[in-house]
Formats: structure tokens, sequence, C-alpha cells
């Protein structure tokens, strides 16, 4: 059977109302890679998480997991199968540090896979954040624990929702030098959203650049670099800034 962290989108098309959010979009991403969904707001990036998470229904085309339509799947399936981490870490306050990583295990009535002192270690907390809520943290901590809850199952896939959109500059660039340690040691296949090209180039095998739910460009990061498919390839590259850009 094809990998179940493999994905594959054919022709989908997402309708919420009468907008059109997602237009003819094919995309194939082999399992056990990092690939980065890369765009301006609005341009259906965080759509295609919620598709591939079964809680948007396409209105044309196919998404499949493995050999397995999304639609197909069962939701606890889908639950044990996926790791979901978004922007604000969507931790739920009054449960401790504790509760918010078993949560998922508890509501498949199963344990942990890995001792919860694994996880937190895992994402560099110690037991010691283990009964704090999440209001007594850092806003790097919060992130961890939501990638710990993320990873509790052990799931085959991660899908990241710009995590690390609003923790500060120095902590983003501790954060992506974990993760992408993490993903390189774990081997899962993970589907990170982002806006910032330079967090793209960091984490990505394979970047696919959208705008207003088409995808515009799909390849390597150098491929996007230096031959871009259309105008608008070529001013969303002009727009991110640089150091060097930004020196009189």
């Amino acid at each position: 059977m094809t990998d179940p962290a493999a994905i594959e989108l054919s022709g989908v098309e997402v309708r919420l109302g009468r907008a059109v959010v997602l237009r003819d979009v094919d995309l194939r991403l082999t399992a056990g890679q990092t690939h980065v969904l890369l765009g301006p707001s609005g341009c259906g990036k965080s759509t295609i998480l919620r598709v591939l998470l079964g809680l948007l229904k396409v209105s044309a085309g196919t998404a499949q997991l493995g050999a397995k339509s999304v639609a197909s799947i069962p939701r606890a399936t889908l639950a044990t199968t996926i790791g979901y981490v978004v922007q604000s870490g969507g931790l739920f306050p009054h449960l401790s540090v504790r509760r918010n990583i078993e949560l998922s295990a508890a509501a498949q009535q199963r344990a942990l896979p890995l001792p919860l002192e694994s996880l937190l270690t895992r994402v560099g907390l110690s037991m010691g954040l283990a009964e704090r809520l999440p209001a007594e943290l850092s806003g790097g901590q919060r992130q961890r624990v939501s990638l710990a809850r993320a990873l509790a199952l052990d799931p085959p896939l991660l899908l990241l929702d710009e995590p690390l959109g609003a923790v500060d500059p120095m902590l983003r660039a501790e954060l992506q030098t974990e993760l992408k340690a993490l993903f390189s040691t774990t081997k899962k296949t993970v589907v990170f959203v982002t806006h910032d090209l330079a967090e793209a180039a960091w984490f990505a095998d394979t970047v696919t650049l959208l705008n207003e739910g088409r995808v515009v460009q799909h390849g390597p990061v150098a491929a996007l670099l230096e031959h871009p498919a259309s105008d608008f390839v070529s001013r969303f590259l002009a727009s991110q800034r640089s150091l060097h850009r930004l020196s009189p």
C-alpha cells in the first residue's frame, strides 16, 4: 500500500459560499520530506491544510493520503495520522502542559507511544513544566508544547500552519534550528505553511508558491529563485526583504 504520509491533490477546488478559495490545485508530495506552502495572505495555504485534515470538503477533484481519499478516512484515523500545529498554539488554557499533550491520546483511549518526559525532551522542554498552565509559559514554550502535542501519537504526517509567526526573531531562529533537526531525525512528512521565503528556504525539500488559490510554481527553492515561472513569482521574490537590500 502507498505510504499514508504521501499526499496527492488532483484538480482540487474548494468553494466557501460563492468564493472559490482553491482552484484546480495539483500537488504530489513525497513521504518523509518537508514541503513548504508559501505565498501571501489569503492565497490558499491554510485551506490546503484544512482539506488534508478533513475539515473542508473539496468541491471538485480529489485529495488523497496514500492510496485513500481523505473523504473516506474516518476522523478518528485522521487524528492518529496527522499532527497539527497552528500559529497561536491552540492550547487549552485551563489544562496543564501534561493534560494538553495527553489530550489526543485520551480521546483515542490509548497510552502515549512515548513517555511524556521523552516528548518534552524532544521539543526542548523539561518535566518541571508539566503541571504549569499555558499562561505560565513563554510564547516559545507554548509553541513547543503545541508541537509536543502534535507529536504525541507519533503521526507520520505533521501539518504546521505558520507555527513560528507569533514569536520574536531570536527565538524564531532558535526554534527553526530545533525544528529542522527534529524533522531530519523523525523522518516524518511535514507540510509547513509560511509567507517568509527565508523560512521556506531553511526548511523545504520542495516549495509550493500559491496565489489566489492557484499553484503558480512548485519545486526546489533554487528553481523558484533562479527560474521564476511568472511575473507574480518575480514580484513575490522581490518583495522579500533582506539586509543587503536595506543597506544605504
